[in-house]
């Protein structure tokens, strides 16, 4: 297990360039099992997950090949869907929630898929419903094995047909969406998650020769077709790193610019932490944010505590909650936390605390934050990071403390963030990687 030692309060400065978003990434890697064509994925992250998945399915029989960094091109030629009844295959698609998506596109083309429970961030109830009622109903044929906790499904032909999520689960809505792209007939999504993300796959997957319309809202259309074509395809820079960097300059009073951002592709995220106090420059497709000595959080009109919230694209992406919360620490002025979907996602703020934060968990899912105003720096404290998104916010809040930090088990930060430790360097931060 390894671990940063950090020594904080230090200020930064410089450029930083934000990496190829990791969501995007497993769902566009998956999407290249859909054709025996070679596909080229530009801007892939080099992270723990990403690699992981490129792995899994290299082990699948897909032709991988690295012309140069950061970019990858795949061949699903010879896929060997026997590989799934595999131990191999069990171990490795366990330690992986992303390994799910290989799911929708393994049914089109070769009428069956199987994985086992997967894993990823121990956050609360992650469930699969979603996935596996939207592929019955293209057709799919779907068992659990309570035993062994391996789903598996099957499909003599996929048909297009008619569907209202009961949830609007972006990785849910990505597997089905590639499964209906090759089932006959015409498919109806409604209440489909419709984050750049999956907008990004919809785009890739049209340019492959499907024919998906509605792209960026929450109804799309599919008309199925007989087979896809490869493609070159690049992915957004990562909004989640994008949010990162934005808080850890204002707890840092450092004078940060994050390059080529995409800005329209952000949603509200740069408006929540302007309503923290944040601010920054739009400069061309860069966010300068300049060295802030104080920052006060926004109220409501009528005075009340602002309260901010995660919720399905366009709202605030539940990535960046703990985040926005460890942002809020050192502002002027008292926020309220509401994290909806995980019930454990907030369980990291005892270390917070410990390092001097007033924060005031309310129960699982609410987290009040009286903002210190830089009356009082946070104290070093020993640490470990319980999953990628908290890890990094952990990683922030030791940035700006007083005296040596320590956070182990940093491979959860690395599954989301890459080389994180080097860049951070290069503006001036004093970590080091044990």
């Amino acid at each position: 297990m390894g671990s940063f030692a950090i020594r904080g309060g230090k200020k930064l400065k410089g450029e930083i360039i934000p990496q190829g978003a990791k969501n995007e990434a497993l769902q566009i890697i998956c999407a290249t099992l859909l054709t025996n064509q070679e596909v080229t994925v530009k801007n892939i992250p080099d992270i723990i997950d990403v690699n992981n998945l490129i792995d899994l399915l290299a082990d699948l029989g897909v032709k991988v090949s690295r012309p140069e960094k950061g970019t990858v091109i795949f061949k699903a030629d010879s896929v060997n869907p026997e590989y799934l009844e595999s131990g191999g295959f069990v171990k490795k698609a366990s330690r992986l929630r992303g390994s799910v998506m290989i799911v929708g596109p393994l049914l089109a083309r070769y009428k069956k898929a199987s994985i086992p429970k997967p894993g990823g961030d121990k956050i609360g109830r992650r469930r699969l419903d979603t996935h596996f009622m939207g592929l019955e109903k293209l057709g799919g044929m779907f068992r659990y094995n309570t035993e062994s906790s391996f789903y598996t499904i099957e499909a003599q032909e996929l048909k297009g047909t008619f569907m209202l999520l009961d949830e609007a689960s972006v990785t849910g809505t990505a597997n089905i969406v590639m499964a209906a792209v090759l089932a006959s007939g015409t498919t109806t999504i409604y209440n489909a998650a419709c984050e750049p993300y999956l907008q990004q796959l919809c785009r890739m997957l049209n340019r492959m020769g499907a024919r998906i319309s509605g792209v960026g809202s929450n109804l799309l259309t599919i008309e199925g077709v007989e087979k896809l074509s490869g493609c070159e395809h690049s992915l957004l820079p990562d909004m989640i790193e994008i949010g990162s960097f934005m808080a850890l300059a204002a707890m840092t009073q450092s004078e940060i610019t994050i390059k080529n951002v995409h800005y329209n592709e952000l949603g509200n995220i740069p408006d929540v932490f302007k309503k923290l106090g944040i601010k920054f420059h739009l400069k061309g497709d860069d966010i300068f944010i300049p060295s802030q000595e104080q920052y006060t959080v926004e109220t409501f009109i009528d005075g009340s505590i602002l309260s901010i919230s995660d919720a399905p694209w366009p709202g605030f992406s539940p990535d960046l909650l703990s985040v926005a919360l460890v942002a809020a620490i050192q502002a002027k002025g008292s926020v309220l936390i509401h994290q909806k979907m995980f019930e454990s996602r907030l369980f990291f703020v005892d270390k917070l605390i410990d390092m001097g934060a007033q924060i005031i968990l309310c129960d699982p899912h609410r987290a009040t934050v009286i903002g210190l105003n830089r009356q009082y720096q946070l104290k070093a404290l020993e640490m470990t990071s319980p999953d990628i998104r908290a890890g990094v916010a952990l990683l922030i809040a030791a940035l700006s403390a007083d005296g040596k930090s320590i956070i182990h088990n940093i491979e959860q930060i690395d599954r989301g963030y890459q080389n994180i430790d080097d860049r951070l360097i290069k503006l001036g931060a004093d970590i080091e990687r044990l």
